[in-house]
């Protein structure tokens, strides 16, 4: 088995409504966020588990719909939370991309990583 993995990023702002450090969440603030996505499978007869060029495609698809986005306004995306936007990005990409195993959003300037996994059936 192999993983291939892919990384993007794309700016967008929010609202957060939280116990801590709840008066700077309230207010409109915008990070950057890295996403990376990672498909498992065997080589195909051309020795790829899946060609770069359609993972990259997919990718961009999800990240039209976040990059320069108020993400509270963004359907079916719920609140704005890191654990949200790891399940929104998996739940968009599934159908395009069978082998789905792993998608981690992070907000490297505050240190925060959010991981989904694909669960074990």
């Amino acid at each position: 088995m192999f993983e291939l993995t892919q990384e993007f990023y794309f700016e967008a702002a929010h609202t957060l409504e939280r116990q801590h450090e709840a008066q700077s969440s309230r207010r409109i603030h915008g990070h950057t966020y890295h996403a990376e996505v990672t498909v498992a499978g065997e080589p195909d007869a051309q020795g790829m588990v899946l060609d770069l060029a359609a993972l990259r495609t997919a990718l961009q698809g999800v990240r039209n719909q976040l990059d320069h986005h108020f993400l509270d306004e963004v359907p079916s995306l719920g609140r704005p939370t890191l654990e949200n936007l790891c399940r929104y990005i998996a739940t968009a990409l599934q159908p395009l991309l069978p082998g789905l195993q792993q998608v981690t959003v992070a907000r490297r300037a505050s240190g925060d990583r959010c991981t989904w996994r694909r669960s074990a059936a």
